[in-house]
């Protein structure tokens, strides 16, 4: 399996930036680490020989970023507002220098967002921001409404990177249109904590006329186990 080590020094970051790459051809994915994760956390916790065969085969590649959560949302210390803007900062990274490295690097038109808990919001809250950017986002076990982590402070800034309230403000008509050609999974455990968030999520991108497949797991399903198989069972589609 091809493997490899990219380390860049980000202008949206403002430091250096590591991330590993597997496979060497087919779909391409950006695959976020949990709270406050790795960039090397989905090869640690064996996610890189769960989609072995997808990536020996040419099907699929691998882009496991790092994260900065630990700057954003996670920065206690800072004022909510700043926490938020950090978010943007990480944003920007993904999709202005992540993306475009993936393509010079794969042609393939095709692009995936992928995460398990905290995860999971970078990759929903980024694709439904970036509709025109992904064509596909699986979430696993994520956290929606980013509200809990601004200690009670709210303003645009924090609206704009909260998938459960922007989604619900959408109009313009090209955005809506890219998210209905989107595959958007949602898959959590019927006793999750967040799982009524991703019930308000799923409803509400209905209510826009956006299709997406809420998958319900039997039980907690929030742990390395349960998302090996969710990826395996969703990373061709919804079924």
């Amino acid at each position: 399996m091809n493997r490899e080590y990219h380390r860049w020094h980000s202008p949206s970051l403002g430091r250096d930036m590591e991330m590993l790459v597997f496979g060497h051809s087919g779909a391409r994915m950006v695959v976020f680490p949990t709270s406050q994760g790795r960039y090397y956390e989905w090869e640690d916790r064996g996610m890189t020989n769960v989609l072995g065969d997808h990536l020996r085969n040419g099907w699929l590649q691998l882009y496991c970023v790092d994260s900065v959560d630990a700057e954003s949302w996670y920065a206690r210390w800072k004022h909510p507002r700043d926490r938020a803007q950090r978010q943007y900062d990480y944003e920007n990274y993904v999709v202005r220098e992540v993306v475009p490295f993936s393509r010079s690097r794969n042609d393939n038109p095709f692009l995936m967002a992928t995460g398990a808990s905290f995860g999971a919001y970078h990759a929903v809250t980024m694709a439904l921001r970036h509709p025109h950017v992904f064509n596909r986002v699986i979430g696993m076990s994520g956290m929606y409404d980013i509200r809990e982590f601004a200690d009670g402070y709210y303003d645009d800034a924090i609206k704009g990177n909260n998938p459960s309230h922007f989604v619900s403000e959408l109009h313009d008509h090209g955005h809506l249109e890219a998210l209905r050609r989107m595959d958007i999974i949602l898959a959590t455990g019927e006793s999750d904590r967040f799982v009524d968030n991703n019930r308000h999520l799923s409803r509400i991108l209905w209510e826009k006329g956006v299709g997406n497949a809420l998958r319900l797991w039997d039980g907690w399903s929030h742990d390395w186990p349960y998302w090996e198989r969710m990826i395996r069972t969703y990373i061709n589609g919804s079924d």
